[in-house]
């Protein structure tokens, strides 16, 4: 497929996009283009692929995805190379996951290429919007919605697929430091059956009450239990768990379909394999992590995901009260796993795996 380019009647200034990108933050500095695929059912798929400005996207009020949350989007990253060149980080799995995400949301799925092109395209032509402070990286976001207008509960005909991207540093304001979670009792992210493996926008407005309560008791992220039991722990609002025990062994809750299958979670289960740790996919209960901490059992907690990358977990808080993992700061294994995950990701760590994607 052909992507027709159409040009930016403005495009940001050298100076003003320098400033903008001297210290961004996460989330709030958008470059200038997007790309955007179409597709209709009755016209035969995918078609008018295109790369332009960044700008509103027109919406009848109908649109399916207002009224029947048709929605998915992934989240990954492009890093620049000492060599200046520019890379991907297991893009090809970002694209296996957007369409087991659409084949749960009744939602056509795209060509695997035809995303990663898109995906390489928009990079390629914000490049400049690349910040060079420490940490930083395009933040890339490909998503798809339901656009046709109709009321009615059935699949839509009609979708439109975007890719935007984002001038990014660190996730969280004051750099790498331990985070303090809150254990949601009143809440669930996801139940068996339901779409918790996929990503899709409804998972993460599930999660916005329980996050302003955990940011209330002055937690920075909401740690989720099972929907059944409410005893074994599952994942954070975005991020997946790792528990690092004195014998030598690491839990990671299982993909039973209520947890999103993390890509940088699919990575860390290898590179903590090649240290000789014995990683096992097995349920983890909220009492084993309060004993295992307070016997010292459990050495560090590690929070892992696209954009927080690897982070450790120092305080777990609950209205049972609270307790602290080892000694409460960056432990050895977050450090060390975070250092070997970027590097591969940014060129400096050699890719044994063949986890990088040049642009």
């Amino acid at each position: 497929m052909q992507f027709e380019t159409i040009p930016h009647p403005s495009p940001t200034p050298d100076d003003v996009r320098t400033a903008a990108i001297a210290d961004p933050g996460f989330g709030k500095v958008f470059t200038d283009h997007m790309v955007t695929i179409d597709y209709d059912e009755d016209a035969g798929g995918w078609h008018n692929a295109q790369i332009g400005p960044r700008q509103p996207i027109p919406l009848d009020p109908a649109a399916s995805v207002l009224h029947y949350a048709q929605e998915i989007f992934e989240g990954m990253k492009a890093y620049k190379h000492p060599d200046g060149s520019f890379a991907l980080f297991r893009p090809e799995e970002n694209a296996r996951r957007f369409n087991a995400s659409a084949r749960r949301m009744a939602m056509p799925e795209i060509p695997e290429e035809l995303f990663l092109e898109a995906v390489r395209l928009a990079v390629k032509t914000d490049a400049d919007w690349m910040p060079s402070v420490e940490g930083g990286s395009l933040y890339i976001r490909p998503f798809m919605f339901a656009s046709e207008a109709f009321l009615g509960v059935r699949p839509a005909k009609q979708y439109k697929f975007v890719v935007i991207l984002v001038s990014s540093g660190n996730y969280f304001k004051g750099g790498v430091n331990p985070v303090r979670i809150w254990v949601s009792q009143d809440y669930v992210r996801a139940a068996p059956g339901g779409t918790g493996a996929a990503k899709t926008g409804g998972n993460y407005a599930a999660s916005l009450v329980p996050q302003a309560e955990a940011i209330a008791h002055g937690c920075d992220q909401v740690v989720f239990l099972d929907a059944a039991e409410k005893k074994w722990v599952e994942e954070l609002g975005g991020m997946n768990l790792f528990f690092v025990r004195r014998d030598g062994s690491v839990i990671t809750p299982p993909l039973t379909g209520t947890i999103l299958p993390g890509i940088t979670r699919d990575s860390l289960i290898a590179m903590l394999r090649e240290e000789g740790l014995e990683v096992r996919e097995e349920p983890y209960s909220i009492a084993q992590w309060r004993e295992e901490a307070e016997s010292g059992e459990l050495l560090e907690t590690l929070a892992c995901g696209t954009a927080a990358v690897v982070t450790p977990v120092g305080t777990v808080a609950s209205p049972a009260g609270e307790f602290t993992i080892g000694t409460g700061g960056i432990g050895q294994m977050a450090q060390k796993m975070r250092e070997k995950l970027t590097g591969v990701q940014n060129g400096a760590v050699e890719d044994k795996h063949g986890w990088v994607m040049r642009v």
